[in-house]
């Protein structure tokens, strides 16, 4: 990673001046530094930078606009990492929850390399004593873990890479992982897994990974890893094929949330349950009109093959389910209506339990991770009637299109204690400070937040 956090303050770190809008008077900053600032038209706009000349003429330190409190975030001091010059430099005027602005400065440096991009320059962070920089490089790392993940094509991330990613993880903090491929997944009863996936040449497969005390608060989660997404019969344009590699954003959510929440060591036992396909177009594909046979014994309907999210979802969630976990969480890029509700920076979740979804609220902003509930509700359940099954995969008239997914997932839930869907996007549509255009993660220091709030570590 292009910036390291230290502990003690190099000699030769240069200052940052956090200031808001009005208050560059106030900073702290040197007159001089004050009047080139001036005469630049230095504004304070959130994730604005400005370095400025020392009295000997080389560099002399740099200001940072922290913006309006209604319009920036902390993560807005990202924008240092692209804008100062390589070494180090430490926070003169301290930024409001200097953590999350040096996190936003460690994710601001992210560029995805795998094919050639250049690193940002390398930089070097003074962590000030009242901050934990182990806290600040899991959120990071957590958070890359998912961009990478999510930006990597569908080439060299079909379902067999991304059981290779679990592993991998597993393997850094001691969990355990076993996987269900291919023609076994009707041998465990996991059909929808199978008819989804079946078409494509990379088996489809339920990757299970298990870490913790056997006797701690059971925390589940489960990841939507559809690996590329054509619609399948009902095919996709090719304008929104287009980011379909984006599709296994759940899944990379929450191993980013997994890989937090191993480092932080938690107090839980931790199983991570994530159905890993391609959406295939082949003879063997599963056709709009065919009735699959689930999990837990519901028919499904396929009112069109583009629902296949939660179809997958569904036969892991009842997997789950049957161990009656303290929390169950699942996260999946599941919905275009989310996104025209809410945007692409905005994900909302879906529960039924109050006081987790008061919590939810708390840590989205504390934590400046946003997240919006949207309701559970009940009666939209009949929209996903069928003639001939228990129920179809879609509403045929496209309204409440978030809610009713969630309201479909919601039938293979009965035995957690908790349960909580996100309908996340998984992706920057555009260049922010601390996040270029790319895989992104959403929700998971929410989630972090209130899971090592009950649970401990």
């Amino acid at each position: 990673m292009p910036v390291s956090l230290i502990a003690a303050k190099d000699p030769s770190s240069l200052p940052v001046f956090a200031v808001e809008p009005g208050g560059l008077e106030q900073c702290g900053a040197p007159l001089a530094a004050l009047a080139w600032a001036k005469a630049n038209g230095f504004s304070a706009a959130a994730g604005k930078v400005l370095t400025f000349p020392g009295s000997d003429g080389t560099l002399g330190g740099a200001f940072l606009g922290l913006g309006k409190a209604q319009e920036g975030t902390p993560l807005s001091a990202g924008a240092l990492a692209r804008n100062l010059p390589e070494g180090a430099w430490h926070f003169a005027s301290e930024p409001n929850r200097p953590e999350l602005a040096l996190l936003g400065v460690m994710l601001g440096s992210y560029i995805f390399t795998r094919y050639g991009k250049k690193p940002r320059a390398a930089l070097r962070f003074t962590v000030p004593e009242s901050v934990d920089a182990s806290r600040i490089e899991r959120w990071a790392n957590g958070s890359i873990l998912a961009r990478d993940l999510i930006n990597t094509p569908a080439e060299h991330m079909g379902p067999d890479a991304l059981e290779e990613a679990v592993r991998s993880l597993a393997a850094r903090h001691g969990a355990e992982v076993s996987t269900v491929a291919g023609e076994a997944l009707l041998d465990k009863n996991f059909p929808m897994i199978h008819a989804v996936g079946r078409a494509a040449s990379a088996a489809p497969r339920l990757i299970d990974l298990q870490w913790g005390p056997q006797n701690a608060p059971k925390v589940t989660l489960v990841g939507k890893g559809v690996c590329f997404d054509t619609g399948g019969l009902d095919l996709k344009s090719a304008s929104n094929m287009l980011l379909m590699k984006k599709d296994m954003g759940g899944a990379a959510n929450v191993l980013g949330l997994a890989s937090m929440l191993m480092a932080a060591n938690a107090n839980i036992r931790l199983r991570v349950l994530i159905p890993a396909v391609e959406n295939s177009v082949a003879g063997n594909a599963f056709r709009p009109g065919d009735v699959l046979s689930s999990r837990k014994g519901l028919t499904i309907e396929i009112g069109n093959t583009d629902a296949e999210g939660r179809l997958v979802l569904a036969d892991a969630l009842t997997l789950a389910d049957e161990e009656a976990p303290d929390m169950l969480i699942d996260m999946a890029t599941l919905t275009g209506a989310a996104r025209v509700a809410l945007g692409p920076d905005l994900p909302p979740f879906f529960t039924d339990d109050e006081e987790l979804a008061d919590e939810l609220a708390l840590a989205a902003d504390t934590m400046a991770d946003p997240l919006w509930r949207l309701p559970l509700w009940k009666p939209y359940l009949a929209r996903l009637d069928s003639k001939i099954a228990d129920m179809n995969n879609v509403s045929l008239d496209g309204f409440a299109g978030s809610p009713v997914a969630a309201l479909f997932l919601g039938r293979f839930v009965e035995q957690a204690r908790s349960w909580a869907h996100f309908d996340v996007y998984g992706w920057n549509p555009s260049d922010k400070p601390y996040a270029p255009v790319g895989g992104e993660a959403q929700g998971i220091r929410a989630l972090e937040a209130v899971l090592l709030k009950r649970y401990g570590n």
